[in-house]
């Protein structure tokens, strides 16, 4: 089964933004005079705002505050980032050019909002590389269900067992390997003994090969 779609998350996967992210729920929580529980970040960490703000935090359950909540959030990780910057991740632009170069599309699906990624994709330079983006926006279910990724497939012309999922999260490696795709790790986030659902574990972008997760497909 050859390799025809590849699927990339967005934080800690495309760019290190994990920083900027968890400043952010900082400064909402002080603007909002909330308490943030010991390991909120990481526990939340890949899951759509809408279930981090009522299950990982227990700030709320009403619908209504919590979209205010999580816009505002994203506001303030924007002014962060416009602030202090942001870059993709080392070797990430070569891997890039090596699916371009073999024709296989790419595809952002992440729990992120899209103005974020509209943001991001611009400060990188790297926006010709991913014409197609599914966010937080485009699915009625976060991860770690596979709506996201499933759709990312299909916006590649994929099938789902044809694509590669890349990711850095619990929820995100879940996701995928429920979608039905191989699923690459980058241990950009979490330790690499929390991540061994995944068919294939790297620690960055300048340790792999494309023929690494073409042969994910040989098997």
């Amino acid at each position: 089964m050859p390799l025809r779609g590849a699927l990339f998350d967005w934080d800690g996967v495309v760019v290190n933004s994990s920083a900027a992210h968890e400043r952010s729920w900082e400064l909402i929580a002080h603007e909002l005079g909330l308490p943030l529980p010991e390991g909120h970040f990481k526990k939340g960490f890949g899951m759509k705002n809408e279930r981090v703000i009522p299950d990982v935090l227990g700030w709320t359950q009403d619908a209504v505050t919590i979209a205010k909540w999580s816009l505002r959030k994203e506001e303030i990780y924007r002014e962060v980032i416009e602030r202090d910057g942001l870059v993709p991740l080392p070797g990430l632009e070569k891997f890039l050019q090596a699916l371009q170069l073999a024709g296989i599309p790419c595809c952002i699906g992440s729990s992120t909002h899209r103005a974020n990624i509209d943001q991001g994709l611009s400060k990188i330079g790297l926006a010709s590389y991913f014409p197609s983006v599914v966010t937080a926006e485009d699915v009625s279910h976060g991860k770690p269900d596979p709506e996201i990724f499933l759709k990312a497939a299909a916006r590649t012309g994929a099938r789902p067992d044809e694509c590669v999922v890349f990711e850095d999260a619990h929820v995100g490696v879940e996701a995928g390997v429920r979608g039905g795709m191989k699923v690459v790790a980058l241990t950009t986030t979490h330790p690499r003994e929390t991540l061994e659902d995944a068919h294939l574990i790297v620690s960055g972008w300048e340790t792999l090969t494309l023929d690494q997760v073409q042969s994910l497909f040989d098997k």
